[in-house]
């Protein structure tokens, strides 16, 4: 299982996080991130998420597969299916980088602090 990997600190350079903002920057892989972010550690098939999105499987191929390419999600073959999972490390990494220099370095509140409690 990839989980720990996915939790561990990972730093983005700008190349990486235009990549991931430009993936999310679309309303269907946006939706599907939150649906895997909501999953959890158990992920999703894509069976169930087409069905609980309301998406075609062809479309939601699709749209996983540039979520992955940015790494914001993962997946892992179980038994007949693959289980998708959103890439936590990698989402905290692209909001370490939004708010590196918040506040120009003033404490002002703002920070991945929620997203830690994931």
């Amino acid at each position: 299982m990839k989980l720990k990997a996915e939790l561990e600190t990972v730093t983005l350079d700008e190349p990486s996080a235009v990549k991931a903002l430009a993936a999310l920057a679309q309303a269907q892989r946006l939706r599907i991130f939150r649906a895997l972010v909501v999953a959890g550690p158990d992920g999703m098939t894509p069976g169930v998420m087409a069905e609980q999105l309301a998406s075609a499987p062809s479309a939601l191929s699709f749209h996983l597969k540039e979520l992955l390419h940015c790494g914001l999600v993962s997946s892992e073959p179980r038994g007949r299916h693959l289980i998708y999972r959103a890439n936590i490390g990698r989402m905290n990494a692209v909001l370490a980088y939004l708010t590196e220099h918040c506040c120009e370095g003033r404490d002002c509140g703002v920070g991945v602090g929620a997203a830690a409690a994931c």
